[in-house]
C-alpha cells in the first residue's frame, strides 16, 4: 500500500469521546489506540481520493471514508485531531 506519504488526511483521528485514537502516518502505516491501550492495533493503509483501505498486521482487513474533516469507519465517527 503505498502513495499515502504526503496525503493530505494523514494525522490523528479521535473518536467524540477520545476512546479510539487513529493515527495515519505518513510511511502508509497506521497506530491505533483504544480505551487506553496504546498501539492495540497497527498496519498499512491506502487512501484512494475519499475512500482508506486497512490491513492490520494480523491480516485484517477494513475500510473507511472521509466525509469532510469526519472519517467513517466501522461504524463510527472520528474527528481530525487539531494541534
Amino acid at each position: 500500500m503505498s502513495g499515502t506519504a504526503n496525503h493530505s488526511f494523514r494525522g490523528m483521528w479521535v473518536t467524540a469521546d477520545g476512546r479510539i485514537r487513529h493515527e495515519l502516518l505518513p510511511n502508509g502505516r497506521y497506530d491505533e489506540a483504544r480505551s487506553g491501550k496504546a498501539h492495540a492495533y497497527q498496519g498499512r493503509y491506502r487512501i484512494t481520493g475519499d475512500h482508506i483501505d486497512y490491513v492490520d498486521d494480523t491480516g485484517f482487513t477494513a475500510d473507511g471514508d472521509f466525509q469532510g474533516d469526519t472519517l467513517h469507519h466501522a461504524g463510527m465517527i472520528f474527528y481530525r485531531e487539531r494541534i
